[in-house]
C-alpha cells in the first residue's frame, strides 16, 4: 500500500468509505444520506459507490447482513447532495432474504425522481461451506511496484477526478495503452485496488471495486463518459485482509453498449466477488 495509507490505516467501520456511505434510518424502510461528492468523475457519482449505499441500506432493512447478490438499474444520474432511500423486504428466510430499493433525488424543480433501482439477496457469508470446485484462475498482474497510479501520470484537472484520491489504483501496464494514445484495442482492463486510507476490503467495499477502474472502453480506442445502465455483482466470500486484484474484460461493443466482466480476487487468491454490467459508450 501506498506509505501515506499506511501511517494513517483505517478500519472496517471507521473509514471515509464508511462515514460517506452511511445511512440515516429515518422511518422502517426509509433512510436519508447525503451522497459524498469524493466519489465523483467529473460531475457523475461513482454507480460503485451508489450501490454500496443502497446495499448498507438493505443490510439494515433486511434480517441478513451480507450482499450475495445484488443488480441495480441506473435510471437517472445521480448528482452530490442529499438523497433518500426507500426500501421493501420481499421474502425472508431461513438462509437468503431478498429486498428492493430505490434511490430518490430532487431535480431543478423540486420534483422527486428516482435514480436507481435495486432487487438484491441477503445472507450470511461466514455460514458458508468451504468447499469450492472452480476453473477460475486468478489473473496474472505484475508486482504492485511494477504497476501505474493516477499519480503516475499527468495532474488531472481540479475537481475532475475526485474519486481517485479516495482510491489506491495500481494499473498493469499491458492496460495502459489509451493513457499512452495507443490503446490495445483488447478490452481489458487491470488493477490493483485498495482504499486510499488502507482500510482492508469487505463486501461492501466489493460492490466499490467492481466499478471503479478506468472503462475497458478506453483500451478499445473510446474516449469519454461511460454511463452504467445496468450492473449485477455476485459476493463469493468475505475477503482475506490486503489488496485485491480487480480484471475487468470486454467482448462485444454493438449499438453503442458494451457489457464489462469484473472478477475480484483477494490476497489468499480468492474470487470473492464477479459482476456484470452493461454501458452506454458515445460512438464517433
Amino acid at each position: 500500500m501506498p506509505e501515506a495509507a499506511s501511517a494513517t490505516r483505517a478500519t472496517i467501520g471507521d473509514s471515509e468509505f464508511d462515514r460517506d456511505t452511511a445511512v440515516t434510518r429515518r422511518a422502517p424502510g426509509v433512510y436519508d444520506i447525503d451522497l459524498s461528492a469524493g466519489w465523483t468523475i467529473i460531475s457523475a457519482v461513482n454507480g460503485g459507490y451508489l450501490l454500496a449505499v443502497l446495499g448498507r441500506a438493505l443490510a439494515d432493512a433486511l434480517p441478513h447482513a451480507d450482499p450475495f447478490t445484488i443488480s441495480a438499474h441506473y435510471l437517472t444520474a445521480s448528482q452530490p447532495g442529499p438523497a433518500v432511500i426507500r426500501t421493501d423486504v420481499v421474502r425472508t428466510g431461513r438462509t437468503l432474504s431478498t429486498g428492493q430499493a430505490s434511490l430518490f433525488q430532487y431535480d431543478e424543480e423540486g420534483k422527486e425522481v428516482e435514480r436507481i433501482r435495486v432487487l438484491a439477496s441477503y445472507g450470511d457469508l461466514d455460514s458458508l461451506p468451504e468447499d469450492v470446485r472452480t476453473s477460475a484462475k486468478p489473473p496474472a498482474f505484475p508486482p504492485m511496484d511494477q504497476c501505474f497510479g493516477p499519480e503516475d501520470g499527468p495532474a488531472p484537472v481540479e475537481g475532475s477526478s475526485a474519486i481517485t484520491d479516495r482510491l489506491m489504483l495500481k494499473l498493469d501496464p499491458s492496460t495502459l495503452g489509451w493513457a499512452l494514445g495507443a490503446p490495445s484495442g483488447k478490452g481489458e482492463m487491470r488493477s490493483w485496488f485498495g482504499l486510499a486510507d488502507g482500510r482492508d476490503a469487505d463486501p461492501f467495499s466489493l460492490l466499490l471495486a467492481v466499478d471503479a477502474l478506468p472503462p475497458t472502453a478506453f483500451e478499445i480506442g473510446l474516449k469519454g463518459w461511460v454511463p452504467t445502465v445496468e450492473l449485477t455483482v455476485h459476493v463469493r466470500c468475505r475477503p482475506a485482509p490486503g489488496p485485491l486484484r480487480v480484471a475487468i474484460t470486454t467482448r462485444n461493443l454493438a449499438g453503442g453498449f458494451l457489457e464489462e466482466d469484473a472478477e475480484v480476487w483477494d490476497s489468499e487468491n480468492r474470487l470473492v466477488a464477479q459482476s456484470r454490467q452493461l454501458a452506454r459508450v458515445r460512438l464517433g
